[in-house]
């Protein structure tokens, strides 16, 4: 159970509207940056640096994002959804390489 608004650090809410784009553009940053919501936007808001969040959860939570990307692009008609379906792609089979045993990748993936 959440504790009264006056035992609580923080005690004031903001509040404001985003249109659906905009809804999921934060929210993917959020995905991305491997911060529970609260921290993104105080540290957004404040102008503090937001950094992406390393390991195997983190990479687990940007495959997922990356893996819906990728299902969003198929049969993408224009030049640049072709071009933005072959770079997901790539970078799912990077991430699925970094998480084979040491024996399985390429000589140039260990430089």
């Amino acid at each position: 159970m959440a504790c009264k608004r006056e035992d609580r650090f923080r005690r004031n809410t903001i509040a404001f509207w985003l249109s659906d784009e905009e809804k999921a553009q934060v929210e993917a940053r959020i995905i991305l940056s491997g911060l529970p919501k609260g921290d993104y936007y105080r540290k957004s808001i404040l102008g503090q640096e937001v950094t992406v969040t390393v390991g195997n959860y983190m990479s687990n939570r940007v495959a997922k994002a990356l893996e819906q990307i990728l299902e969003h692009l198929k049969g993408g008609n224009t030049e640049d959804e072709k071009l933005l379906f072959q770079l997901v792609k790539q970078l799912l089979e990077i991430r699925q390489n970094e998480n084979a045993p040491a024996g399985n990748r390429s000589i140039s993936e260990t430089d």
